[in-house]
């Protein structure tokens, strides 16, 4: 089962390793247990997890979203996190520091669902400090109408990054200039591709979430525009001919290219500074200082300016601690139990879902 939820393996391989331990070193297996056996065993271990859930003096915050779909349902997560995690870690969480509190499968999700999970999962848990999530509406609206019922309202804390890549995506996604910058790279990148120069093709850009990664795509620009800056002609056959030829103009969209790559430069610094150290006083002075390097029109200054008031007040009001503001670990949690689900040989989530609260590989 350790083979399994620290190192994240896939069920049918747990056999193999087992067998090949007992063949090439000196431990001794009476036995090696199927891959179903191991199957039933973790997901014994998440319902217990689950069902150890009782609530906790000390402060905590909860993290909540919704897994990826699978077939038509989608499994509502909730994760408690003490709001001193961050402080004794001295650097982003691990699942390590995370408790599964929460569990929830539906077809049919909207936000009185998500209100009556809730109420449900927190009767058992208890009332968290805060509530951390991205900026879905259907998950906003439903945490809007839980904490409401509440005595005193829960404070909500907007994912820093999903607020920025929202922020990134409305000043840029709709202009020309991003939409030829990009068609640009789309046709270059598959002239590099499979040749000597493939070193230099552009980032990939997602089809979905692009923009939470898009600070790549902004060094790669800064850093070709020093390519190109070679004034006379190039040396037939250089590096600098072949990207000339495969990248026609880039020089023309320099402007453009600075000002995207300064943007998303600040951006990925101040996500670094509040994913790793939290957001306290400290920290709100860096990373408005950083803000004001931006151009006076950015949308993402503004934003992001927005994004530091409103919850440096949140902070002042719940803990001296650094407040946690990120919900990445949450995915982190996600794309461990995708890479075990796609690799399972029963893909049934009602079942396979349990796995999830003992997913906290090392």
């Amino acid at each position: 089962m350790l083979i399994v939820l620290d190192a994240v393996v896939s069920f049918r391989s747990v056999p193999r390793i087992l067998e090949l331990f007992h063949s090439q070193t000196s431990l001794e297996l009476p036995w090696t247990p199927h891959f179903t056996s191991v199957i039933n065993w973790s997901l014994r271990v998440g319902l217990g997890l689950l069902r150890q859930v009782c609530p906790t003096c000390e402060p905590w915050i909860a993290i909540i979203d919704y897994s990826i779909d699978i077939g038509t349902k989608k499994a509502l997560v909730v994760l408690r996190v003490k709001t001193q995690s961050l402080c004794q870690r001295g650097s982003a969480i691990q699942l390590q520091d995370c408790e599964c509190i929460g569990l929830k499968v539906r077809e049919t999700v909207n936000h009185q669902t998500v209100c009556q999970d809730l109420e449900d999962i927190f009767a058992i848990a208890g009332v968290p400090q805060a509530i951390v999530k991205d900026c879905d509406y259907t998950l906003a609206k439903g945490v809007r109408q839980w904490s409401a019922k509440q005595e005193k309202p829960v404070p909500v804390i907007d994912d820093i990054g999903h607020c920025m890549a929202s922020a990134l995506k409305s000043q840029f996604e709709k202009t020309a200039d991003y939409k030829a910058f990009t068609a640009a790279l789309g046709q270059g990148a598959k002239c590099l591709r499979q040749t000597e120069f493939a070193c230099l093709t552009p980032p990939k850009l997602r089809t979905k979430g692009r923009f939470q990664s898009i600070s790549k795509l902004g060094e790669w620009g800064a850093k070709m525009l020093d390519v190109f800056a070679v004034k006379g002609g190039a040396k037939k056959g250089s590096v600098l001919a072949k990207l000339r030829t495969v990248f026609p103009g880039f020089l023309r969209m320099k402007p453009f290219i600075e000002r995207f790559a300064l943007t998303t430069k600040i951006v990925s610094e101040v996500m670094e500074i509040i994913k790793n150290k939290g957001l306290n006083k400290v920290t709100y002075q860096q990373c408005y200082q950083l803000s004001k390097t931006l151009p006076r029109n950015s949308k993402v200054k503004t934003h992001l300016q927005a994004w530091l008031k409103k919850h440096v007040q949140i902070q002042a009001e719940l803990t001296e601690l650094p407040l946690l503001s990120s919900s990445d670990i949450i995915e982190t949690l996600f794309g461990n139990y995708k890479y075990m689900l796609e690799r399972s040989p029963q893909a049934d989530m009602n079942r396979s879902v349990i796995l999830i609260p003992a997913l906290r590989g090392s």
